[in-house]
C-alpha cells in the first residue's frame, strides 16, 4: 500500500456482491473500506428466497449480517455516495459527498435500477403485490390467480414459466404486441389474454388490474422490469461496456473492468444475477483483487531485496 493510501480497496456498494468482496479482502488482512449508499436492489421485498442457508430472510436482515461479519475483520463500512472515481491504479482518488478516499483498488458494485411501466399503481405495489422474479417468489403464490404485465420481451418467458406453479395465469400484453407464435405458446399453456392497456393497479384486499373500465381481480401480479445498471461511476473512468442492451461494463473472468485497478461485480455488470450469484461473483472479485494486490507486493519486494551475500573484502 502506497504511503498516503486511505485503504488498500475501497468497495462502492454495500449489497451481497460489495460484501461478498470485503469479506474475502478483510479475511486476507487488506485494510478495506466499503461505502454504503444504502439502498439495494431488493430493499423492496419482505423477504429473500433462493440463496442456500438464507431462504426466507429479510433482505435488510441479511446485509445486517454481512456487514457484522465484514466489520470482524476491520473492514470499516461507512454510509455515503461516492461522486467520482479519479487517478490510476495505486492512486486512485474516490470523491464523496462529504471528502475523498484514496485507494489502490476500486470494486464497484453499485447494483442497478428496476425501470418500471408507467402505470398508475403500480410502483406504490412494487415488492409487496407487484413482483418481478419467479424463481424468488413463485413458490410463495402457487396455485394462486397470477397475473403478468406486458412490458418488454422477456413478459412473455415469465408468462410461461410462471404456469409452473399456478393453473390461473393471465397475460396483460399492455404495450406488449404479441406475435403469433407467443400468443399461441400463451394459450397452450393455459394462459389467458387480456387484451388492451392496463390502466391502473390497486390493492382493494385482491390485487385489483382494470383494462378498458372492466376490473380484473387477482392475487399478484409479475412483471419484468427494464433493468439500468448504476454503472455511472464506472463510464466516467472509461470502462468498456457491451454493444447490446443494457449496455452493461464488461468485466473479464477475474472481474476486471477495461481500466487497470478497477473492478466490478453483481448486478452493476450481471444484471439477471440472483443474490446467490452476486455473492459468488463479490467473493470471486475479492480473490482477483487480493491476488493483484500480492503481484505488487511481490514486486516491491524483490527490489528491495538484497540479491546475495555481501561481497567478501
Amino acid at each position: 500500500m502506497t504511503a498516503d493510501a486511505t485503504a488498500e480497496v475501497v468497495v462502492v456498494g454495500g449489497g451481497v456482491a460489495g460484501l461478498s468482496a470485503a469479506l474475502v479482502l478483510g479475511r486476507s488482512r487488506r485494510r478495506v473500506i466499503v461505502v454504503d449508499a444504502g439502498e439495494p436492489r431488493n430493499r423492496y421485498a419482505h423477504l429473500a428466497h433462493g440463496f442456500l442457508g438464507h431462504d426466507g430472510v429479510p433482505p435488510s436482515e441479511l446485509l445486517e449480517r454481512g456487514r457484522a461479519e465484514v466489520e470482524r475483520y476491520d473492514v470499516e463500512v461507512r454510509p455515503g455516495r461516492v461522486l467520482a472515481i479519479e487517478g490510476q491504479i495505486n492512486e486512485f482518488t474516490l470523491r464523496l459527498e462529504d471528502g475523498e478516499l484514496t485507494a489502490n483498488r476500486v470494486v464497484v458494485a453499485t447494483g442497478l435500477h428496476d425501470r418500471l411501466p408507467d402505470i398508475p399503481g403500480l410502483e406504490e405495489q412494487w415488492g409487496r403485490r407487484v413482483l418481478s422474479c419467479p424463481y424468488c417468489h413463485g413458490w410463495e403464490h402457487r396455485e394462486q390467480r397470477i397475473a403478468v404485465l406486458g412490458f418488454n420481451s422477456w413478459s412473455v418467458h415469465t408468462a410461461l414459466l410462471l404456469t409452473q406453479w399456478s393453473d390461473d395465469v393471465t397475460f396483460f400484453p399492455h404495450c406488449w404486441r404479441l406475435s403469433e407464435d407467443e400468443e399461441r405458446q400463451l394459450l397452450a399453456r393455459g394462459v389467458q389474454i387480456v387484451p388492451g392497456d392496463v390502466e391502473e393497479v390497486t390493492d382493494a384486499g385482491p390485487l385489483v388490474i382494470r383494462v378498458g373500465g372492466m376490473p380484473y381481480e387477482l392475487d399478484v401480479a409479475f412483471v419484468t422490469s427494464t433493468v439500468e445498471p448504476l454503472d455511472e461511476l464506472l463510464k466516467q473512468v472509461g470502462c468498456a461496456t457491451a454493444d447490446a442492451p443494457p449496455n452493461a461494463v464488461v468485466v473479464n473472468a477475474a472481474g476486471a473492468t477495461s481500466v487497470a485497478g478497477i473492478y466490478a461485480a453483481g448486478n452493476v455488470v450481471d444484471t439477471v444475477a440472483q443474490l446467490v450469484n452476486s455473492a459468488a461473483e463479490g467473493a470471486r472479485v475479492g480473490t482477483s483483487v487480493n491476488q493483484s494486490l500480492l503481484d505488487d507486493d511481490v514486486a516491491s519486494a524483490l527490489v528491495s531485496a538484497v540479491v546475495g551475500p555481501p561481497a567478501a573484502t
